[in-house]
């Protein structure tokens, strides 16, 4: 062999092992673009496209190819999270995004050795390559699923999340959920790759005799799904009964000074400042972010009464995130709640309807696995909050509405529940300050905006420094205030009334029969 050939031969080596990790690189990065702050949603039709090409065509470690691509991605993503170092002053935490990736990797990794044993033996049955697309498909919805859940959950940027902007496509998860568009964003990503493989292994002059059906099938169902949407969209929609005038209170306190105990009295006065303004324009509730005070509403005599000359002064019911401290058989519990407070002039003279947070914040409100974690993380999480377990419907004259607390409004089956037990108006009340300026409460928006179509119920959101905004039973938001500004927004809220969806009855249904195929699979290929 010539030294030019032996260049070129010594090239496509080098190629030819470089490549995978690049196309896995290629593909966290793509995914990573689809969520915020970029938002390129578009992306993600086809953003797995090159780590499905480096598993089935370039590579025999399926599972460490997956795992780097699911770092890259998830490190980008959940970039935002740095800002706690700079929050506690502890630059051991700027590494967090790095080590929650570390975890969440293990998802994609999964996937991509699960997608390694369904590869095709031929690319010529149009069938067997749907079944492949639909079982590969079936394997990332179920493993999103889990992630949801494990280890009490961070399901948060899963892949039907970044069409949240795409309404038309969005109106199909009131029947499947979020995990249906995850299913069929996988399944799309997989047939893409398959069918473009057929086509060029089927270059010739006999091309154009043979129906291809996995890609006229795989089109016919973006069309349907499309349509569907659409149609949901442009429908006549039944007017409202009742409409509410809800007041948002967004007073912008930095989490800086709410650590600080000698700023109690900066911080009330704020928040009196701009409710005494907002009730002027006679509202049907006003709405505090989640843990607004510092302290318990019943903390002491002094904080009481003060809430009680503001409760004389505001002509309607108020709903105030804080933070609640009881004592429970001897022992000091600490919940993260919202109180319905009633207006005035007469004296409370016995606890408000309240709702105690159920599901909390794992590593922010408690620390999982306190025995073993306790000496590497104990400083950071000193104390566990306590979780509630009653799912509160507060009443407010014809509605129902139900306070998700925190990130509890990216949580599709708990947010289900409260509709299911009558809650007609989903509201969040949320404190996303403790990510500072970082693109951290529009992820969490994004999140969020899947569970007003799930459950065909608006959803209204009242943030400590936004993002304050409602999002229709169609997913269309409309922001009422400037994010990370002081001041509030007095707007009318059309409540739904129509029935319960398919999803609110029945919940992950998709989640579970995904699982099951993808066990199935699996079982059945170790017993061949």
């Amino acid at each position: 062999m010539s030294e030019d050939g032996s260049r070129r031969q010594a090239a496509r080596l080098l190629i030819a092992r470089i490549w995978p990790w690049a196309a896995a690189l290629g593909s966290g990065v793509l995914l990573a673009l689809c969520y915020a702050p970029w938002d390129r949603g578009g992306f993600i039709w086809f953003a797995l496209t090159p780590l499905i090409c480096a598993v089935w065509f370039g590579t025999k470690r399926p599972f460490l190819i997956g795992y780097i691509a699911g770092l890259v991605f998830f490190t980008i993503t959940f970039q935002w999270l740095h800002a706690l170092g700079e929050l506690f002053e502890a630059p051991a935490l700027i590494g967090l995004p790095l080590l929650l990736g570390a975890y969440l990797a293990l998802y994609p990794a999964l996937w991509t050795w699960f997608l390694a044993r369904i590869t095709p033996a031929t690319w010529i049955n149009s069938w067997r390559n749907l079944a492949t697309g639909a079982l590969a498909a079936s394997a990332w919805t179920a493993l999103e699923w889990v992630r949801g859940w494990m280890l009490s959950g961070f399901g948060w940027n899963g892949l039907g999340v970044a069409l949240h902007r795409d309404l038309p496509m969005i109106q199909i998860a009131e029947i499947t959920g979020t995990l249906g568009l995850t299913w069929l964003v996988a399944f799309v990503n997989v047939m893409i790759v398959i069918v473009v493989r057929r086509i060029v292994g089927e270059m010739g002059p006999g091309f154009l005799r043979r129906i291809r059906w996995e890609f006229s099938i795989s089109v016919a169902l973006v069309v349907v799904v499309f349509s569907y949407g659409l149609r949901q969209l442009v429908r006549p929609q039944a007017p409202a009964r009742t409409t509410l005038q809800i007041a948002a209170i967004q007073p912008n306190i930095p989490q800086q000074q709410k650590f600080d105990p000698t700023a109690e009295d900066e911080m009330l006065a704020t928040l009196e400042r701009l409710t005494l303004m907002a009730a002027a324009m006679q509202p049907d509730v006003i709405l505090w972010p989640e843990a607004a005070t510092p302290r318990g509403v019943f903390a002491d005599q002094a904080l009481f009464d003060r809430f009680e000359k503001l409760r004389a002064a505001v002509p309607c019911p108020m709903l105030v995130g804080t933070v609640e401290q009881t004592l429970e058989a001897n022992t000091p519990r600490v919940f993260n709640s919202a109180f319905l407070l009633p207006p005035g002039p007469e004296p409370l003279r016995e606890p408000p309807p309240t709702y105690r947070k159920i599901h909390l914040v794992p590593f922010g409100e408690f620390l999982p696995l306190r025995p073993l974690l306790n000496p590497i993380a104990g400083d950071l999480v000193p104390g566990d909050i306590d979780p509630g377990h009653e799912r509160t419907i507060f009443p407010l004259r014809d509605a129902k509405f139900c306070a998700l607390i925190c990130f509890e409004d990216t949580l599709g089956d708990l947010t289900r529940r409260f509709v299911q037990d009558g809650a007609n108006l989903l509201v969040n009340i949320t404190n996303d300050g403790w990510f500072l300026r970082t693109c951290g409460a529009e992820t969490h928006l994004a999140n969020s905006v899947l569970r007003a179509v799930e459950n065909r119920r608006p959803l209204v959101r009242c943030g400590n420094g936004g993002v304050t905004a409602l999002v229709r039973p169609t997913g269309h938001v409309e922001r009422w205030l400037e994010p990370h500004r002081e001041g509030f927004a007095v707007r009318g809220v059309p409540l739904a009334d129509g029935p319960q969806t398919f999803y609110t009855q029945r919940g992950d249904w998709l989640a579970w029969l995904c699982a099951a195929v993808s066990v199935g699979a699996v079982t059945f290929r170790r017993r061949k």
